[in-house]
């Protein structure tokens, strides 16, 4: 995690990206730190969102065109908590794509939706709107205004 960090924006971007993957990393602690360490936030939370959405295409992309048994192989789940995960993403529809970022089921929402063939436009209107929020959110607790 150190390294990311030594990096910088850059380090913040790897970090983001690969967090929206299966990868166990936090995009929100190398973020922390950064806005610690006086980097600029409107661009820590723009370059935050736009590398944790590009993590989740790949994981909609995934969904997309893999198979159902690859998918379940690579989530290790089975028939029946695929089928309740398909449910639950029939339940909320599209809104359940604003929680992409919520560790443990963001990940397997954002391949859900490939699978369901969901719109790619709505995907990453949805996607790109939760995990900003997010970000934004964090960066303001953190340092007590809204970035610009």
């Amino acid at each position: 995690m150190e390294l990311l960090i030594d990096y910088g924006y850059q380090g913040l971007f790897v970090a983001a990206f690969l967090s929206a993957t299966i990868l166990p990393l936090s995009s929100e602690l190398v973020l922390t730190t950064l806005l610690l360490n006086g980097l600029s936030p409107t661009w820590l939370v723009i370059i935050a969102t736009v590398g944790n959405v590009l993590g989740s295409l790949i994981n909609y992309c995934l969904g997309f065109w893999a198979s159902k048994s690859f998918i379940q192989k690579w989530l290790r789940i089975s028939d029946a908590d695929f089928l309740k995960a398909e449910h639950r993403f029939n339940k909320y529809g599209l809104t359940a794509l604003l929680f992409a970022w919520v560790p443990i089921i963001g990940d397997p929402i954002t391949v859900i939706a490939g699978i369901l063939r969901v719109k790619l436009l709505w995907f990453i209107i949805l996607v790109t709107t939760g995990k900003f929020l997010r970000y934004f959110l964090l960066a303001y607790f953190l340092i007590g205004e809204f970035p610009s």
